[in-house]
């Protein structure tokens, strides 16, 4: 049998800062999912740590307990994995003041 896979752009030319996260995405029918997350800029300050959140109904979110680093230079690129997640799964982190990063942020899931 053949397994479905998908490639997903959840956050584009996006600018984050202060408490930021991507759109829910629904995967429900996926076993695995892989993050990546890319500077499309210079960051600017400190960067925060990402974490992997999870949902029951795509409103209200609790931490899976991955954490992982943001890129800290133009055209970087991170990323986590992770499996087990339900049906609802983003990304989200908490700048201090001052610092941002723009970034391009895709989930390859199957």
């Amino acid at each position: 049998m053949l397994r479905e896979s998908a490639t997903v752009v959840i956050a584009r030319n996006e600018v984050w800062r202060g408490d930021a996260a991507t759109e829910p995405f629904e995967a429900g029918w996926a076993t695995e999912a892989l993050i990546f997350v890319r500077a499309l800029k210079p960051p600017v300050g400190a960067m925060a740590q990402a974490r992997i959140e999870l949902s029951p109904d795509g409103m209200r979110w609790l931490p899976e307990g991955t954490a992982f680093a943001l890129p800290t230079e133009d055209d970087a690129m991170t990323m986590a994995r992770v499996s087990h997640f339900g049906n609802w799964l983003r990304i989200a982190a908490d700048f201090d003041d001052g610092a941002e990063l723009t970034l391009l942020v895709t989930m390859h899931v199957k």
